[in-house]
């Protein structure tokens, strides 16, 4: 048996108590458990305590705290941030995320696009010129309306769809043009192929220009008008009833200056005199007055001033780069917009941005210049300025012609 030093005798090694603190190493005089005689011996056990400048949570002997490389988590003092680097990053993400946003947007409102006219079925066209040539025409489509928004907008319940409204933009080199044709004008329909069966057919003769619509639709009616003015028309772009008073709401109303006190019980026009805003059932109704307007020219007028209004409203960055309301207005527009097969949303943006231009004194606005009456009420037009007219624009000239 090994005498243990300490121990009082000869026996077992005593069994140290862990409830203890150990308070020394090795040959420690106060050593506790340290075990005298025996220095650096580790007894194995681990009392938690932690001896600041050891190094080490073992024997040795106790000395003076020395100081070792600190750590980030001692309180050293952190570089300063390199905000030119965080700005450049934030900058690229901001970039990144508005591309792949523009992007998107591209391609869902690209893919709403109702292109459904064909004018290469269009017979014999007239040589291109400067700029670029829209028909834009308001229809009586009461397409996707119900029982309860016919009542609303007061449109009726006729079947099929006519003609409301039928404006030549020209986008010109020496300024933008609007030119209304009035739907009562008397022209002559000529021949032309079904747009749907692709037979030809003789020329019904003089008839009203919204009869050219009524008849074969969209081609029809651009295959009248150029064959009328030798004005070939480039895109053609419509919308009915209701895809007008949706995006008119979708923008929150629009904000136009009537001229006078206006009541017309057959469109549901019911306005004071004065700027004020307009939302969609009262915008259709104000267009559409014809009865109190006492003619189609003032009623032409009063389009081109509302739809130069709606675009200018429309193509405003509080519109264009707000998510809440470019949304919106571009479901709404699209989704009951006709237009060409080759027309883009690019086109489409260059048609707003030139009827905001008109409005904003950039162009030209006016009707198709009228000689007199004809047959049934109809409007004859002054052939010798229309064909000025149309030449200026087909030159890229600055037009001069006045009209009514």
């Amino acid at each position: 048996m090994t005498d243990w030093p300490n121990s009082g005798g000869v026996g077992p090694r005593p069994v140290p108590n862990r409830a203890v603190p150990t308070t020394g190493y090795g040959n420690d005089p106060g050593g506790g458990y340290g075990y005298g005689g025996q220095a650096g011996y580790d007894s194995g056990y681990n009392t938690g305590q932690v001896y600041a400048g050891s190094g080490y949570a073992g024997g040795g002997p106790a000395g003076p705290s020395v100081p070792g490389p600190r750590g980030p988590g001692y309180g050293d003092a952190r570089p300063a941030p390199d905000w030119g680097r965080r700005l450049k990053t934030g900058l690229v993400t901001l970039l990144v995320v508005l591309l792949v946003w523009s992007v998107g947007t591209y391609f869902w409102a690209d893919s709403k696009l109702r292109r459904e006219v064909d004018l290469s079925t269009v017979m014999d066209r007239p040589e291109k010129g400067e700029g670029t040539t829209y028909l834009i025409v308001g229809s009586d489509s009461r397409e996707g309306l119900s029982d309860e928004e016919r009542k609303e907008l007061r449109t009726g319940s006729a079947e099929g769809k006519r003609t409301d409204s039928m404006i030549i933009l020209h986008v010109g080199p020496e300024g933008n043009t609007m030119v209304s044709l009035p739907r009562d004008s008397w022209v002559t329909i000529p021949e032309f192929k079904g747009s749907e069966s692709g037979k030809t057919f003789p020329s019904p003769g003089a008839r009203k220009l919204n009869a050219a619509y009524a008849m074969d639709g969209a081609t029809l009616l651009v295959r009248t008008v150029e064959y009328n003015t030798g004005l070939r028309i480039d895109h053609y772009a419509e919308i009915g009833f209701g895809g007008f008073a949706s995006i008119v709401d979708a923008l929150g109303g629009v904000e136009m200056d009537i001229p006078r006190d206006i009541k017309d019980k057959n469109s549901g026009a019911d306005f004071k005199k004065g700027r004020q805003t307009l939302d969609g059932a009262q915008a259709l109704a104000f267009v559409r007055n014809r009865y109190e307007a006492g003619s189609d020219l003032e009623r032409t007028k009063n389009q081109q001033k509302f739809l130069s209004a709606l675009a200018n409203q429309a193509a405003t960055p509080s519109t264009v780069i707000n998510p809440f309301r470019l949304y919106p207005t571009l479901g709404a527009g699209l989704d009951t917009l006709i237009v060409d097969e080759d027309m883009g949303l690019f086109d489409l943006a260059s048609m707003f941005w030139a009827m905001k231009g008109v409005s904003g004194g950039e162009g030209t606005s006016m009707n198709m210049p009228i000689a007199g009456s004809a047959p049934q009420g109809s409007l004859k037009w002054d052939m010798a300025r229309v064909k000025q007219l149309v030449e200026q624009m087909r030159n890229g000239e600055k037009v001069t012609v006045k009209a009514d």
